[in-house]
Order: C-alpha cells, then structure tokens, then sequence
C-alpha cells in the first residue's frame, strides 16, 4: 500500500529538528526562536541533507502567520499602551522613522531601489514580541514602569507593521518595484486605490467590532456549556483561520491583519482568557514551524559572501535603533536606566521583520539576498540580545563615576520612585506565596481572604495580575522560577510556598530557585502523577497533593458519611 508521505515527512522532520534546535538553544541559554530558525537552514536547500517540501513549509508559514497576529491581537493592551503613551507613542514612531531612514540609505548606497530600501528599513526597524516579553519576564521587569514602556513602545511598533502591511503593496504600486513609476503613473489612480483600500478595511473591522462582539461570544458561551474541550478548541482556531481566510477573499485584507483584527475584537469580549488559554497549543506549534519554514529560506553563504552587508544589518539593528532610542528616552526625562533597558530590549528583530520581508519578495521589490540579509541580522540579533543586557550595569557604573556625565543617572530619579512605589509589594510577614491563579489558586486565595491570611500571588498571566490588582490583592507578574521574582514575594519572610500550577517541570524549576531565597520555608506542590509525588517528597517536600487522589478522597469521604460509615475512612486510609 502506498502512502503520500511529503507532508508527514516535513511535518515530523521540522518538529523534531526544531525541538532539538529549540533545547539546544535553551541549554546555551539563547531565546529558542534562535534553534527554530537554526532549525528551518538545517532542513532548508542551501544545506546538505533532508529538504523539507518548501511548497508545504510556505502553507506552514502562512498558518502560523495567522495564529501569530491572532495572538499579538489578543495581547494587545490599550490600556497599557495609554499608561505609558507619552513616550512610547512618539518614541516608536521615531525610532522606526529613524532605522528605515538608516536601512533605506544603506541600501541606496548598495544600489537598491527606493521601495526595496524603505521595505528593508521598516523590517529593520521592529523588534520581535517572543523574544522582549521572555526577556523582561527573565530579567523580573515585566510589571516594572521600565517594562511597561517597553512593551508600550513595542505595541505601537506592532500598529505600526501592521498598517505598513496594507500600505506597502499601495505604495509599491505607485512607485513599481524599482521606484521609478511615479512620473508616468500619476498621483490620482494609487490615491483612489489607497481610498479603496483603506475603505475595505473600516467596513471589515465595523462589521467585526459590531457583529463579532455579540456572535463571538454568544456563540463561545454555547459551546462552553457543552463542557467539550475539542469544541472550544475548534472553534477558536476556526474563527482565527476563518476570519483571516475570509477577509482576504471578501475585503482583500491579508491573512495578518484579518487575523490582528479577530484577536483584537475577541480581546475586548469577557472570555477572552479562556480563548487565548484554548489556542495556545496549536498556536506555539504553528508559531514554531513558522520560524523553520523562515530558515528555509536563509542562505548561510551569505555570511561569507557577504560579510560586510550583514555586520552594516547588525549595526543598524544593535547600535543605529538603540542609538535613537537612548537619545530618545533621555529627552522625555527618563533616567539612564530606562533608556538602556528599553534600547537593549528593542536591539533585535524577529517575526514581523520576516513578515515584511516575505512581502517586499512577493511584490518583487526584495530579492532572496535581502531577506537572507535580514534573516542574518535577526539571528545574530537575537543571539546577542542576552550579552548586552548584562552590559546594562557596568555602563551605569562607568556614567555614575564620570563628573561630566553623572547627572545622567540622577536623570528622572523621583518619576522611577514614584513607579516604584505605586508597583511596591507590601511589607509581609509569616505570609504564604501562591504560585499560579488557575482554578487550584483562585480556590485557594478565596479561602486566604476569608480566613484573613496574608498572602502575595505570582502569576505570568498579565490578564490574571491585572484582575487581581484590581480587587486590591498584592501580586507579582512573572516566572516564580527567577530568583528576582521569588525575593519581591518575600519569600524568605514567608511561611508557605504553595505551587498550584500543574507543570510538574515548572514546580521543580521554582522549587530549586526557591531552596536560594527561601532554604526554610514549608512548601505545598500541585501534582498528578504518584511516581511526581514520590520525587518531590524525596526531594523534602512539606506537602506534595495529587490532585487525583485528593478528589478520591473527598468523594470517598462524603459517600461513607451518606451511608453512616464513616468509621471505615481512617481504615481506608
């Protein structure tokens, strides 16, 4: 029996090269972004060796395109953008002004054409989500005021690709592909089709504000009462897919920004936590094949080849973007940390510098060398992120012990203090640190507050923290398994350490962080697998709960007590 085997083949090949390119990475404690895209050249033409269908590997591509926008549309906070719109609106705007006017006249200088030098610049220009938010979530600075403006800062960036996707092909059109179309074109026809469609795009977004926000979430509630988790599932990545499928053929939007939009208008609605919690397995699959079928494309040659076009990318990228915006940050007021941070956080470049990429050689205006180019600058980027944030204090040591430059550190100093304190945890003692607001969690802290027992949640749903704070409860955004996180909490202070998560490898993880801040604190772990309980007992433990076993337990316990033999429990047990 014969089997059509190329789909299979690059699926399972893609997955497991890029789960070994992933934990390699993670080992040498690079992003994982760097071992997918190290991944896609393994199996990509230009090396030795199995070659993925690169047919398959675009439709790949393009599906994780759409789960990727769907999910930036579903993050995308207009609250925390209007917390810190000062600075980060027009701070972004003038940063991507400045690297693509740098990425545009470096490419006039290498004899490109116009449209291919702004399509280069603007791909230069944006920093990649995936790898700022686990950067600041590694660093403890995701609910700082210096994060905050990050992520701020790197919303609008987003915005701002966004609206480049729908005008690029516009402009392209206007100018052709070698910039010389304007003369015998005219003004008129690209401003009648720029009108056009810019118009298709208010209807589509009308029709999925008004009527996405009442059938979105009716619908989803129906499907909740069912209590299936297939159906839930399956309709969240239909209305990603569908919508982003179906505003393209009816509206002419791409994939992209059909799919931003149906993440934006879901995020607006009441569930949609639950929605985002039931795409993110296909979501980080699809997410990840995207970043292989991407290095597919690059020719490593070209770091040979070309070694000088990809150290002028890198310099754009790590010293031309962070250049501007330490120039810009210290203009608003902010003091040295804060710009080092953010313009270190923004000195790299990722998924939708690809995404324009792909553009500009789907519209002919980039070649296969330049987006080689690009792919070259955002792995190297990406590889040097790590090094230049531990840059951050020695170059604020070298500032501070500098006559002429010290006043640079005393910069902003009462506006940081006032963060500060606004974000400070209270002063807690003898308290307990719960470690995940799941359903486990939220059981628990309703019973903390009822029995008036201090206690400090660590969460790395922003969702979650922000409900929380809102309720008045102290809560710290990240991942209780970084050292930083766990010493805001208090946890040398502390009485208990309670993991309500059900990530047994993410339980280790704290627990190990935990026995550095907090050697003598009683902890209680969240597991599901009796061989799980045994290790952690082993490993000295206070309480380790299997979920499983404590239900048992309950049930068995109001059962005996129904037929009045609740004698037998303590036998039993």
């Amino acid at each position: 029996m014969s089997h059509e085997t190329q789909l299979i083949a690059t699926l399972a090949i893609a997955l497991a090269v890029a789960f070994f390119g992933g934990a390699f990475a993670a080992r040498l404690k690079l992003p994982p972004i760097i071992g997918y895209l190290v991944a896609g050249i393994m199996v990509g033409p230009f090396t030795p060796g199995f070659v993925a269908d690169e047919g398959l590997a675009a439709q790949f591509s393009e599906i994780g395109v759409i789960l990727l926008m769907f999910g930036v549309g579903m993050h995308f906070s207009i609250g925390d953008l209007m917390d810190v719109r000062r600075i980060a609106v027009p701070g972004a705007i003038a940063q991507i002004l400045v690297a693509t006017i740098i990425g545009a006249g470096i490419a006039h200088y290498w004899g490109w054409s116009l449209p291919a030098g702004i399509c280069f610049g603007l791909a230069l220009s944006v920093a990649s989500t995936v790898v700022l938010l686990r950067t600041l979530e590694q660093l403890g600075e995701l609910d700082t005021l210096n994060g905050r403006i990050a992520i701020g800062w790197l919303v609008v960036e987003d915005l701002a690709m966004v609206i480049a996707l729908v005008l690029l092909p516009v402009a392209v059109e206007f100018m052709g592909p070698t910039g010389d179309a304007a003369s015998s074109s005219g003004w008129l026809a690209p401003l009648i089709h720029l009108g056009i469609v810019l118009g298709k795009i208010a209807l589509f977004f009308v029709l999925m504000y008004v009527v996405g926000m009442r059938v979105f979430p009716w619908l989803f509630a129906q499907i909740a009462h069912t209590g299936s988790r297939e159906l839930l599932t399956l309709f969240v990545i239909g209305v990603s897919l569908g919508i982003a499928y179906g505003s393209a053929e009816l509206f002419g939007v791409s994939f992209a920004l059909g799919a931003f939009f149906a993440g934006v208008v879901i995020n607006e609605s009441k569930l949609s936590s639950r929605v985002a919690a039931e795409s993110v397995p296909l979501q980080n699959i699809f997410t990840v094949l995207f970043f292989v079928s991407v290095g597919m494309l690059f020719d490593p040659s070209i770091l040979a080849d070309k070694p000088l076009q990809v150290l002028a990318v890198l310099g754009v990228i790590v010293i031309g973007k962070s250049v501007a915006a330490i120039a810009i940050v210290l203009m608003f007021g902010y003091p040295l940390k804060t710009a080092l941070l953010i313009a270190i956080s923004l000195a790299q470049i990722g998924e939708f510098s690809f995404i324009i990429a792909a553009l500009g050689v789907s519209l002919g205006v980039l070649s296969s060398e330049a987006q080689s180019l690009i792919l070259s600058g955002a792995l190297l980027s990406i590889a040097l992120n790590p090094l230049l944030f531990k840059l951050i204090r020695p170059v604020e040591r070298t500032v501070e012990g500098n006559r002429r430059l010290a006043w640079l550190s005393r910069l902003g100093e009462a506006r940081i203090r006032l963060a500060k304190d606004e974000q400070a945890i209270p002063e807690l003692y003898d308290h307990v640190v719960v470690v995940g607001y799941g359903r486990v969690g939220r059981a628990l802290t309703k019973i903390l507050r009822r029995a008036e027992v201090p206690f400090v949640v660590i969460d790395n749903n922003r969702e979650h923290v922000a409900r929380l704070r809102k309720k008045g409860i102290p809560t710290i955004s990240g991942d209780a398994a970084i050292e930083d996180i766990l010493t805001q909490a208090r946890l040398s202070s502390a009485r208990l350490l309670v993991l309500a998560v059900s990530d047994a490898f993410h339980s280790r993880r704290v627990l190990q962080t935990a026995r550095k801040v907090g050697p003598n604190v009683e902890t209680v772990v969240r597991t599901h697998s009796e061989e799980e309980r045994s290790f952690l007992e082993r490993e000295g433990v206070g309480l380790a709960l299997m979920s499983e076993q404590v239900l048992a337990d309950s049930m068995a316990e109001h059962v005996l007590e129904v037929y009045r033999l609740s004698e037998l429990l303590s036998e039993a047990r």
